[in-house]
């Protein structure tokens, strides 16, 4: 059984769902035993300060033309009758657009995330987690609009109880890169910050062009992104968000040969023989050696060259402004040799 867990736009084994209840994380927490949690390189820990997005962004908007309608995700018509005052966001990737935009003051509520950022939205109360939105406080605020996320990630039974009560809410749901960049533009003409919102894709794809760049000529290893494996083993599934990601890094992304399953079968694994695996879960206790010791592993070429490495999944795999960084961790990361370029977050605009 498989259920969405930090963003929607991947979903993961219900096992982990347990210790994300209150966590929130876009990967579930992996199952091993007592080792000590390897230090997994951030994007802001190894990426140098070039320039600050944020101060290309325009620090003013032209009024923009409310009401209007707007068309989400799941292709519902959403009216809001003018620039929204109070925003209740159920999406953490939601959370960091709305604050790169300049309206985090406006959000009075939002979904539970352990992986906070920026970190003024600790300031703003939770009101949903994992499993449970909190309809009457949400309906309490007489919120001008509600983000929620799709894929089920929000319960599609709540957003249909808000909806009921009168509460406009935009579903968003980016399973591609494309599609993020979309997204935020969508959240910055809710919002009536769209003329910033186009400025930060752009930014974003320039740092995506640019890492694009670096990575074009160099040997493309076979990439295996552990996301999970309790129970079994998870990775990308075919043409995934995930899988786009890890072949814009310059790399072959090893995906699980459906585009609907996130399980692969070992066999499967051993077969396409990864020469670097990658572990979103090391931050649960997940180490190099214990991937090395599982049985059937050491044939692999990753593991003959120990090539097996932990990453920060939050920041490769939130679809925000931050996920531009996440490709040059990504890269970094497959190609630690290479020179990669990097830039700062797009901080949250004033």
């Amino acid at each position: 059984m498989f259920r969405s867990t930090q963003d929607p736009h991947v979903a993961l084994p219900s096992r982990r769902t347990a210790s994300l209840l209150l966590a929130l994380l876009f990967l579930v927490a992996a199952c091993s035993g007592g080792s000590a949690v390897p230090t997994v390189p951030s994007a802001t820990e190894t990426a140098s300060p070039v320039a600050s997005i944020a101060a290309t962004l325009p620090s003013a908007t032209p009024a923009p033309a409310f009401p209007t309608t707007l068309t989400d995700d799941e292709g519902t018509a959403v009216t809001l009758d003018a620039a929204p005052d109070t925003i209740v966001s159920l999406a953490p990737a939601t959370t960091e657009t709305l604050f790169a935009l300049g309206v985090g003051d406006r959000i009075k509520g939002k979904v539970q995330d352990v992986f906070l950022y920026p970190p003024q939205a600790g300031d703003v109360p939770d009101l949903a987690t994992f499993n449970s939105v909190d309809i009457a406080k949400i309906v309490a605020l007489s919120p001008d609009v509600v983000f929620a996320g799709g894929n089920s990630f929000t319960d599609p039974e709540a957003i249909t109880r808000l909806r009921s009560l009168g509460v406009p809410v935009v579903v968003l749901y980016a399973p591609t890169i494309d599609a993020v960049y979309k997204d935020i533009e969508l959240t910055g003409q809710a919002a009536g910050r769209s003329e910033q919102a186009a400025a930060m894709v752009e930014q974003m794809r320039a740092g995506f062009d640019g890492v694009k760049a670096a990575v074009a000529g160099l040997p493309a290893p076979r990439v295996f992104y552990e996301l999970d494996a309790t129970g079994a083993i998870y990775g990308p599934a075919d043409n995934s968000f995930l899988a786009q990601m890890i072949e814009w890094a310059g790399a072959i992304p090893v995906t699980t040969g459906s585009t609907e399953k996130f399980d692969i079968p070992v066999e499967r694994l051993i077969q396409e023989d990864p020469e670097v695996i990658l572990l979103a879960d090391a931050p649960y206790g997940v180490t190099a050696e214990q991937v090395a010791a599982r049985p059937g592993w050491k044939v692999m070429t990753a593991v003959k060259r120990d090539a097996i490495r932990p990453i920060d999944d939050q920041t490769v795999s939130r679809p925000g402004p931050r996920l531009f960084l996440g490709l040059e961790l990504l890269a970094r990361t497959i190609h630690p040799d290479a020179a990669i370029p990097s830039a700062e977050p797009i901080a949250p605009a004033p």
